[in-house]
Formats: C-alpha cells, sequence, structure tokens
C-alpha cells in the first residue's frame, strides 16, 4: 500500500483508496485491501516508536480522531506514554472502552462488516444511555435501561447488545479501567430480571417469494440494466448469500468446469463451498478480467454494498422482499416442487445438517446431485408465462 500526504478531508477519509494517508502531526489513516478504514497515532517516546491505534472509520470520524491524537499527543508531551495509559486512566468512558475493543478486535474479524456492525448496534442502542458514562460508574440499571425498550420487540438484537455490552465491560475490567462483577452478565444476574430470549423471541424470517411467482420475477429482472441487478440474478440462479456474490472475483470461477469455488474465508461456516454453475448463470458473468478482480465491481472496484441489491429490489416495488430470502425461495420450491432429496438440498445451501446419522451419510458435498439440482432450479425460473400462471393455478386449488 502506498503513502499519500496531505491534510485529509472527510470526502477523502470515505473515498481514499487502499493506502497510508497522513493527517499530520502523526495522524494517520490506513486503508485496507478490504475497504476498512482505521486510524492510528504514529508517535515517538525515549527513542521509541509507537502506534496508537484511534479505532475504525465510520465509528470514528475524521474530526473525533482528531481530538483523540491531540490528547494523546498532550499526553506525551507530559512524558507519558498514551498506550500504557489507556489501560489505566482515571476516566474510561463506555464510548471509549468499546472503540478500544472493537479495534482490537478488528485483526481476527474476516470482514470490515463485523467491526461496522459492532460499532453500528452500539452506537444505535447503548451509546445515547451510556456512552459517555465512565465504565466504574455503570449499574445493573443503566444495562437494564437500555435493554428493557428492546427486549420483548427485537429480542434477537437486544440478546446480541447485552453480549456487547458484556465484553467492553469485560474489556474494561481486563485493562483496569473498571473493578468488580460485570452488571451485563447473564448467568446468575439478568437472567433472574429479564425473561429468557427464547422464551419471548419472535421468529424473524427474511421475508421471501413464493416459489410460484420466481419465473415471472426473473422475467422481469432480466430486464433491469446495472452490475447490481446481474449480482442479485447471479444469487438467486445460484442461491449463494448476497455477500458471496458480492466478493467474488475470477480467480474463484471455473469456466471449463462451470464452477464457482467459494473460498473457506469467505463462507459462513468457514468452509470451501463448490457451485455448479448452469448457462443460465455463466451468462450473466462479464467479459473475464484478472484473477483478482471482482466479477461485479461497484464504485471504484469496491464490492458492491448489500443495500444495492435491495435497491434492485426498491426500484422493482418489491421492498417487502429481502435478498436473502431467495435462499427460502429456493429451499421451498426445492422441498415442495421436486423429489431431490434433503440432504443435497442443504448442501446446495452450504448448511450443515445438524442430524448426526444424515451428516454421516453425506459425507461429501454431492456435486453431480446439485449440478442436477440447480440445472432443474434454473430451467423453473425460465419458464413461460403460461406455465407460471398454471402453476399459481394449481397452488390456489
Amino acid at each position: 500500500m502506498g503513502r499519500r500526504s496531505g491534510v485529509l478531508t472527510a470526502r477523502r477519509v470515505e473515498t481514499a483508496l487502499p493506502g497510508i494517508y497522513e493527517d499530520g502531526a502523526g495522524l494517520r489513516l490506513v486503508v485496507k485491501s478490504s475497504g476498512a478504514r482505521s486510524w492510528v497515532l504514529r508517535y515517538q517516546l525515549h527513542g521509541k516508536r509507537h502506534d496508537l491505534g484511534l479505532g475504525g472509520w465510520p465509528d470514528v470520524s475524521l474530526a473525533r480522531a482528531r481530538e483523540k491524537a491531540a490528547a494523546a499527543r498532550s499526553l506525551k508531551a507530559d512524558g507519558v506514554d498514551p498506550l500504557a495509559e489507556r489501560g489505566r486512566r482515571i476516566a474510561l468512558t463506555f464510548r471509549d472502552a468499546a472503540e478500544a475493543l472493537i479495534e482490537s478486535k478488528r485483526p481476527g474479524w474476516r470482514n470490515a462488516k463485523h467491526a461496522a456492525q459492532w460499532g453500528a448496534t452500539l452506537a444505535t442502542y447503548a451509546y445515547p444511555k451510556i456512552g459517555d458514562l465512565d465504565v466504574r460508574r455503570i449499574a445493573t440499571t443503566d444495562v437494564l435501561d437500555v435493554l428493557r425498550p428492546l427486549w420483548t420487540q427485537k429480542t434477537e438484537t437486544a440478546s446480541r447488545l447485552r453480549q456487547r455490552i458484556e465484553a467492553v465491560l469485560d474489556y474494561a475490567t481486563a485493562t483496569g479501567g473498571r473493578a468488580g462483577d460485570n452488571p451485563a452478565r447473564w448467568k446468575g444476574h439478568l437472567q433472574a430480571l429479564l425473561p429468557a430470549p427464547a422464551k419471548v423471541a419472535r421468529v424473524e424470517h427474511h421475508a421471501a417469494l413464493p416459489w410460484q411467482d420466481a419465473p415471472s420475477f426473473m422475467a422481469e429482472l432480466a430486464h433491469r440494466e446495472g452490475t447490481a441487478a446481474r449480482a442479485l440474478a447471479f444469487a438467486i440462479l445460484t442461491a449463494a448469500r448476497s455477500g458471496e456474490v458480492r466478493g467474488m472475483t475470477w480467480a474463484e470461477i471455473d469456466g471449463n468446469a462451470a464452477m464457482w469455488v467459494v473460498p473457506a474465508g469467505r463462507m459462513k461456516a468457514h468452509k470451501e463451498h463448490r457451485v455448479p454453475l448452469t448457462l443460465a448463470a455463466l451468462a450473466l458473468l462479464p467479459q473475464r478480467g484478472e484473477p483478482g478482480d471482482l466479477i461485479f465491481p461497484g464504485t471504484k472496484s469496491r464490492p458492491l454494498s448489500d443495500m444495492s441489491l435491495t435497491a434492485v429490489l426498491r426500484r422493482m416495488q418489491r421492498g417487502d422482499l429481502t435478498v436473502h430470502g431467495f435462499r427460502s425461495t429456493f429451499r421451498d420450491w426445492a422441498g415442495e416442487a421436486t423429489p431431490h432429496p434433503r440432504e443435497v438440498i442443504e448442501a446446495a445451501l452450504a448448511h450443515r445438517l445438524k442430524d448426526k446419522a444424515e451428516a454421516a451419510y453425506a459425507r461429501g458435498d454431492m456435486l453431480t446431485k446439485r449440478r442436477t439440482l440447480m440445472q432443474d432450479w434454473s430451467e423453473f425460473l425460465q419458464r413461460p408465462e403460461a406455465e407460471v400462471v398454471a402453476i399459481r393455478a394449481a397452488a390456489k386449488g
């Protein structure tokens, strides 16, 4: 990655290509090839060079990064090492502890989206109420004040939020910012004050298109132009996850074998997944590029955002659907309208079989059977309107 000099602007931070960008006085923006952006303050103390992580963008804005850098330089001017002080500062706010924790975890996360989700959840629900509180002062009542409004309405989100608050406070304790029991812990504490998530959680399904309507939807989608529309069609034809399609590179495509090999690092189950490609799926691929090039790139050769595919649905006046829901459409079609075995269908969706006996039986990835399944799916999606009307009538009858 190259190094660029000059005072940064908010716009430049947002659009910067991979590299290191200097803002001045040691503050720098580091942009990784994945698009992840983080702030680092480089300084020297006692003849040694140090790099102090200040958090990731957009959780930490340019203005906020400059404030944190100025505070660290002030400590250094007094002969205090900012890195050492971070672990023993007198007052550590929940927001600062959260940003430090996210930065410490960032190298272990597979993609920038995970860090963004962490930051977004805390920024939306926790920061307005406890973000500026000294972590030593945060008590059970504060945690409940954050969680209770969500607990019965958005139980899954609330449960995830509780886990993240607990992790932030554990981090603060480990770095010397607070002491004592964690008020966000569940076992033996909040479980006595809140109903179990399983008892109040509403099952939230991704909005899915009825499988009988899939051919007419695909016919309409075929008239849409643009990279996002082609990526959506490809995702539907392959029953793949949105992120798997948006991150595809030419190195993953074997045109001769009509195969897409998704590496383990990009799969939810951390296991390589082979996807047989039908002629309809191959026809959606553009002219072949370099091995590392994205197949469905967004602006400035970055991956398309998930919202880009959602925007296609909205332009089609189908805001009631989700991209992920088309996997359910495929699953319903395969289970209700075909004789394909369940284990083959689950393998096509890259699902792990929970039944141990069934999993032992299906040791391989059943590629040959899955190729037949995906060909049947492709042919179904290309059925003419007359057959679609007949399918709907039969379903209603």
